[in-house]
């Protein structure tokens, strides 16, 4: 547009007027500490953005407006004035019985979801009395074994009205099952059950390295909860997609978003090819990011996120539908921004 390009003209001229006027004379009395700033993910971070830097960006097709395709501002028309989003600590240690009664003071302190952190073993598929399991029971989350166990666990939640994260990924299918039956025994309806599970078996063998089996037939378990969930546990999201664990790696944010997005075609493509429509469990998966250091290297890789998914699935699969569209994604601070020497401020 004519406009746009005389605002650019304009922009670059003062640009130039502001460098040599304002800025020379600034650098000459104090001088920058390093001729090259950057990002926590080493992009370099110029001294001055103007709108020539976006001079390839189209409103419509590039930003638009909250709410609308390819929704780069968010999903929501108005953010989380009207719908605070869910708020959850990850939270599990030793036995059931501890776990519940620190998930019912969480849930009393107003806390209005729950996040399980399972131990080791449990990640791992063993029982909490196998000879490899000693030493970590209990240790970095909460042992689950049976589905006494899970019963336990949930004891006096009702689960058909506190929305529950399972962070468990190769048994994921065994424990989502344990926690149905849990609900079921409840008398809850499967089709009111809300909630999340990790499953995201990729990042496994990318980050985390909590993988059982070979690559093929865990990815046939993952597709398998897909199916059933789409099913029978309507409003479940069956996998979080994990960009933080890669991140938490060593990635940096343009990596962290490159792998993550790459794994959820990665599934829609598998769920696709079982004879799955999109519009149908698409919508239901959601995805797991890192929130580290640099705000607004963070902010732009939570935009870009939203904008090539909704592009992905429209250009890739076909869809319009917004649900399909819509990128949803939880978030957690870096555990890698943290200093070791403040285990008071890490709590």
């Amino acid at each position: 547009m004519p406009e746009t390009k005389e605002t650019i003209s304009h922009a670059d001229a003062e640009v130039e007027r502001w460098e040599r006027e304002t800025l020379e004379p600034t650098v000459k009395k104090n001088p920058e500490t390093k001729k090259r700033f950057e990002s926590v993910s080493l992009e370099e971070v110029n001294r001055l953005y103007t709108p020539a830097d976006i001079s390839d960006q189209d409103f419509a097709e590039d930003i638009s407006f909250p709410g609308e395709f390819p929704y780069t501002r968010g999903i929501h028309p108005t953010g989380y004035r009207g719908k605070l989003w869910t708020m959850r600590q990850f939270a599990g240690f030793s036995t059931p019985e501890e776990t519940n009664t620190r998930f019912k003071y969480l849930l009393e302190q107003g806390q209005n979801g729950l996040s399980v952190a399972y131990d080791l073993p449990t990640l791992m598929g063993y029982d909490a009395d196998s000879p490899l399991s000693e030493g970590e029971v209990g240790k970095c989350g909460v042992a689950v074994s049976s589905l006494a166990d899970m019963e336990v666990l949930f004891d006096g939640i009702p689960l058909d009205q506190v929305t529950v994260s399972q962070t468990i990924n190769a048994p994921a299918s065994v424990l989502l099952a344990m926690y149905l039956v849990v609900a079921e025994k409840q008398g809850a309806d499967w089709k009111k059950i809300s909630g999340t599970l990790q499953n995201d078996i990729l990042k496994e063998y990318i980050a985390q390295k909590e993988w059982i089996y070979p690559i093929r037939p865990a990815m046939k378990l993952v597709i398998d909860t897909f199916e059933f969930c789409n099913e029978y546990v309507p409003r479940y999201n069956p996998v979080s997609v994990s960009g933080y664990h890669i991140r938490e790696a060593g990635a940096t944010a343009v990596q962290e978003l490159a792998f993550t997005l790459r794994d959820g075609l990665e599934y829609v493509e598998w769920g696709v090819r079982a004879g799955l429509d999109p519009d149908r469990f698409v919508p239901r998966i959601s995805f797991f990011f890192n929130a580290h250091n640099d705000f607004f290297e963070e902010v732009a890789k939570y935009r870009a996120a939203r904008r090539i998914w909704a592009r992905e699935m429209r250009d890739r699969f076909g869809s319009t539908n917004e649900r399909t569209l819509k990128l949803r994604f939880h978030t957690q601070t870096a555990g890698v921004s943290l200093t070791v020497q403040q285990p008071l401020n890490n709590i």
